[in-house]
């Protein structure tokens, strides 16, 4: 029986060699597998590029600098000429 999950995808990719020597050296220093020492990296690299994105957009309300003049509110058509200097 294979101590692979089922749920496990098998896939290859290849290596440099000097890459390959480098895995395998820094398993055995670890005391692990290369095949664990290779799913902590990828672990590691897909968990910090979900760290890096924000989680949500930056709420304006309120507003991050108070408005400066008079708040016109929701006037009338008509009162908007009251506020505004025509030609």
């Amino acid at each position: 029986m294979s101590s692979v999950s089922k749920n496990a995808i098998r896939t290859s990719i290849d290596l440099p060699r000097d890459l390959h020597r480098r895995v395998h050296e820094a398993a055995a220093q670890k005391g692990c597998s290369a095949r664990k020492l290779i799913l902590a990296g990828i672990e590691r690299a897909v968990d910090e590029a979900k760290a890096s994105r924000p989680r949500r957009r930056l709420s304006l309300h309120p507003p991050l600098i108070k408005p400066a003049g008079r708040r016109i509110g929701a006037a009338a058509d008509e009162q908007v000429y009251e506020f505004i200097q025509l030609p």
